[in-house]
């Protein structure tokens, strides 16, 4: 497994502007796909009106909380500076962690429930199955956060140089694994043969990519070993 030590990061103060802005897609695109019946919708029909008015409100509302610096990554200075230290973990960092698991999670399970749902019985039922099991699948996840049981969203950051390696693994092998599987919905015919394959590589992309990043090979999946310099990320 490759590490990184904290000694050995460079030590930021302050948030540049650019790394601010940068950082207010990703909770957008968050909260943007919380109603998952709603972006499922989406993908399978393209964008609505309703997709349209939930996307100026998650606009509005994190844009006013990225001004107030209460979005993870759009603070105007890191609010964690050592990976080893206990501090008391901020609100609107545990609220944005447990709606990023609780999408992570959802999406990726849900969507391999279709999957196997349409190779054994021959029928794709994705659209019942997100419109009955998305709320309270996603409501157990939100729960588990709010009980502080999640990786970033426990109420201290003692944990950070080794949770934050599960929350970007889990992110990148969900993403791109998904991204296949929408690339493959697209390109293969509807046919037994086909959702075989989609079930198969959807599996594997998730496998090969939770192993490399249990093995600290994709960005940010490495463990930080507490060190004597402060850091910040």
């Amino acid at each position: 497994m490759r590490y990184e030590y904290a000694a050995h990061r460079r030590m930021r103060e302050r948030n540049k502007k650019m790394y601010r802005v940068a950082h207010w897609p990703i909770w957008i695109w968050v909260f943007f796909l919380a109603p998952g019946p709603l972006t499922f919708d989406l993908f399978a029909h393209g964008p609505s009106r309703n997709n349209m008015i939930w996307l100026s409100v998650v606009l509005v509302g994190t844009g006013i909380a990225g001004l107030f610096g209460q979005l993870p990554g759009v603070e105007p200075r890191p609010y964690i500076l050592r990976f080893d230290e206990d501090k008391p973990n901020p609100l609107y960092r545990r609220i944005c962690y447990t709606f990023a698991w609780s999408d992570v999670i959802t999406f990726a399970l849900l969507n391999l429930a279709g999957l196997v749902g349409a190779v054994f019985t021959g029928v794709w039922y994705l659209k019942q199955i997100y419109a009955y099991a998305y709320f309270p699948l996603y409501g157990v996840i939100l729960a588990l956060g709010g009980f502080g049981i999640l990786p970033r969203v426990r109420p201290s950051t003692k944990g950070e140089g080794t949770e934050r390696r599960y929350f970007y693994g889990s992110v990148w092998a969900v993403t791109l694994a998904q991204t296949v599987l929408l690339v493959l919905w697209k390109a293969l015919p509807r046919s037994h043969a086909g959702d075989i394959a989609k079930l198969v590589v959807y599996v594997a992309a998730l496998a090969a990519l939770g192993l490399s990043a249990k093995s600290g090979l994709l960005p940010r999946t490495r463990p930080i070993l507490p060190g004597e310099l402060m850091v910040a990320d």
